[in-house]
């Protein structure tokens, strides 16, 4: 009897677990998948509110906005600190929901394996270095009459330098020779937009990808890594299994 009644209580809770509606369950899961990037998923939720307070308001509120949140070279002199800051938490071109797409494709995967911290040390390494040079070539080509005075006050805002940072960290995560070609393949595409643009802001993304290739003695201890070959075939099994 002592047996049978210790068992009892297992026998009904494994039911009620099964009877948990499907959106509980796919709510834990997801739940689950964010949690293991928490730094990833607060940024997107800033961006999301920040993105609908431009939304909402008025063009010149907006200019206003970004005017006194950007990187220019008037406040890089008089404000670094807080423009650094506030120009990573508001989306330049695109909208938010391409910022989600990417954010998982390369935030996500990049936070758990370096960790919250080395990650965001990667982004703010990238997001300040590329600032810095793109605005000292803006500042060059004024000094050389290549761009008109008032460009030190040019919009200069966004997420992309941190981004073009983490897209290339995220080189030391794949396994050999992949990670030679997935490599190449960010310097083509950065290397592509300062050979078409030639301005600024290229120079900038392409600065950043180099920052984060020098980024890896953050990388050195991680645990972990990722073969697509192999990732590609398991998914091919199970997609004829099924």
């Amino acid at each position: 009897m002592a047996g049978s009644t210790a068992r009892g209580p297992e026998t009904h809770r494994r039911p009620e677990a099964h009877r948990q509606p499907w959106w509980a369950r796919a709510a834990r899961a997801v739940w689950a998948y964010v949690r293991r990037a928490p730094g990833t998923y607060i940024w997107l939720a800033i961006l999301l509110v920040t993105t609908q307070v431009i939304r909402h308001v008025d063009p010149a509120t907006a200019d206003h906005i970004l005017q006194r949140r950007s990187t220019n070279l008037h406040h890089l002199q008089v404000s670094p600190v807080s423009v650094l800051v506030t120009s990573a938490l508001w989306i330049a071109g695109g909208g938010w929901l391409s910022y989600f797409l990417l954010y998982n494709l390369f935030h996500v995967p990049a936070e758990r394996w370096l960790g919250t911290l080395r990650w965001i040390s990667v982004a703010a390494l990238a997001h300040v270095g590329a600032t810095y040079l793109s605005e000292a070539v803006l500042g060059w080509a004024i000094h050389h009459g290549l761009a008109p005075p008032r460009a030190v006050y040019t919009l200069d805002y966004g997420v992309s330098y941190a981004l073009a940072g983490v897209v290339a960290v995220l080189t030391y995560l794949i396994v050999r020779p992949w990670r030679y070609l997935y490599a190449a393949g960010v310097l083509v595409v950065y290397g592509l937009g300062v050979q078409q643009s030639r301005d600024y802001t290229s120079i900038g993304h392409f600065t950043a990808a180099l920052i984060g290739f020098a980024c890896y003695p953050l990388t050195r201890d991680r645990p972990g890594s990722f073969d697509p070959v192999a990732s590609a075939r398991m998914l091919w099994r199970r997609a004829r299994g099924r």
